[in-house]
């Protein structure tokens, strides 16, 4: 993306929106990413396997 199509999704975003629940948002965002890597992260050392019936022995 261009600097003009960013620019236009945040006129757009904040013509939907309002200046006023921009931090609102952004701090739910972040908060969803900031979980989402957590539970990326986390690694228990399970693995799920998945066979197909015509790949089995």
């Amino acid at each position: 993306m261009g600097i003009v199509e960013i620019l236009l999704v945040v006129v757009v975003v904040v013509l939907l929106f309002g200046a006023r629940k921009l931090p609102e948002i952004g701090k739910g965002l972040g908060q969803g990413i900031k979980e989402f890597r957590q539970t990326a992260s986390k690694n228990d050392g399970t693995t799920v396997t998945v066979v197909k019936p015509e790949d089995r022995h």
